[in-house]
């Protein structure tokens, strides 16, 4: 059994009440570039340049923070941006800018079909062209997941939502409700845990954050649940993390084995809150500037609350020893990325900010 931080709804009021301390209150938001649409996702190139989406439209931006200037690189065609679908990911190549290539997860109309594809552009001298889909699976009207990120190993990472169908979750033939490992090029790695599969792990709901952790290389999900039992997932090759359709948050047995019972030896997660909060983009602080309290802690943003959490782990790096809440806003939290200089940022839908100590 994992270990649990929050059990019932006056032990989640309790500790919200102790995140948001003057301890833990010394932490800010500095906007970075405002007046933007729906971005939903960012990455930073070497140079500190910030390429960000623009969910609906399929724009994909880069913004100069030296120059304060904002250019189109290249239009995603016929993105579908209602609800949760859209354009909702973006990655560079590790090697970029030697590999020019750009890559983004998007939920695309395609011969009047709905498709979450990852897609990658080629950048010729600052814009996009050649587009090519190296993964695409059916879309449902919503839960369509959408983090992407490149891993130490040097292979494209993703998870995709189970687009409303709890049972595509638990069938291995399917992409939906998987995190997805493939090379950059989409091909299927060797050493994946299924034979000639891009599946590296399953039994997913509707993940928003994949962040790796740089001590143990360790890759930890956060994932929202239904009306219940929102979570943070250490995510191991070939395991199944339990959502399915038998799952519920009515009846026994008690949480969180009431939405992760379902297919072989499923795995509990980490942590879960009973009460939802919507996690959603997640990033590690090496370096980040905000003090020894911080440093290899697991930082991650909740759509609901709008807040900003920070995340103790165990002398493992395995599990979950604690949290507390270092920032809050009335708004809505959506990406969290950890920039070249190692300083952690969010996003909004109209401005992406960076934390810094106040």
């Amino acid at each position: 059994m994992k270990r649990v931080v929050a059990v019932s709804a006056t032990v989640l009021a309790l500790l919200a009440v102790l995140g948001s301390s003057p301890a833990s209150a010394r932490i800010k938001a500095q906007r970075v570039v405002g007046g933007l649409e729906r971005a939903v996702a960012f990455t930073f190139d070497a140079d500190r340049r910030l390429w960000y989406v623009d969910k609906n439209e399929g724009d994909i931006r880069i913004y100069n923070p030296e120059k304060r200037s904002d250019r189109l690189f290249f239009v995603v065609p016929r993105v579908f941006g209602a609800g949760e679908l859209g354009l909702v990911g973006i990655a560079l190549h590790p090697a970029y800018p030697d590999k020019p290539f750009v890559y983004a997860y998007a939920t695309r109309r395609i011969d009047g079909d709905l498709k979450n594809q990852i897609v990658r552009i080629e950048d010729a001298h600052g814009s996009g062209r050649h587009l090519r889909v190296l993964s695409s699976s059916p879309a449902g009207s919503y839960h369509a997941g959408g983090r992407i990120l490149f891993g130490p190993d040097g292979m494209l990472y993703a998870v995709v939502g189970e687009g409303g169908s709890p049972s595509r979750s638990q069938d291995l033939d399917s992409n939906q409700g998987k995190v997805l490992r493939m090379t950059p090029n989409g091909k299927a790695p060797d050493d994946n845990p299924f034979r000639h599969s891009r599946v590296y792990a399953y039994g997913i709901r509707n993940g928003f954050g994949l962040a790796f952790d740089p001590r143990s290389g360790d890759l930890w999900e956060t994932e929202n649940g239904p009306e219940c039992n929102d979570e943070l997932n250490r995510i191991r090759p070939g395991r199944n993390y339990g959502w399915g359709p038998s799952a519920t948050c009515s009846t026994p047995p008690p949480a969180p084995r009431n939405t992760n019972r379902d297919g072989p030896s499923p795995v509990e997660p980490e942590w879960y809150t009973v009460t939802t909060i919507a996690p959603v983009g997640a990033a590690f602080c090496q370096d980040c500037g905000l003090g020894a309290r911080s440093r290899g802690r697991l930082f991650f943003g909740a759509y609901n609350t709008g807040e900003i959490r920070r995340v103790s782990l165990t002398s493992d790096r395995r599990s979950i020893r604690g949290w507390d809440t270092v920032y809050r806003r009335s708004g809505v939290v959506l990406s969290v990325e950890a920039g070249p200089d190692g300083s952690l940022y969010f996003s909004t839908n109209k401005v992406i900010y960076k934390l810094v100590s106040a």
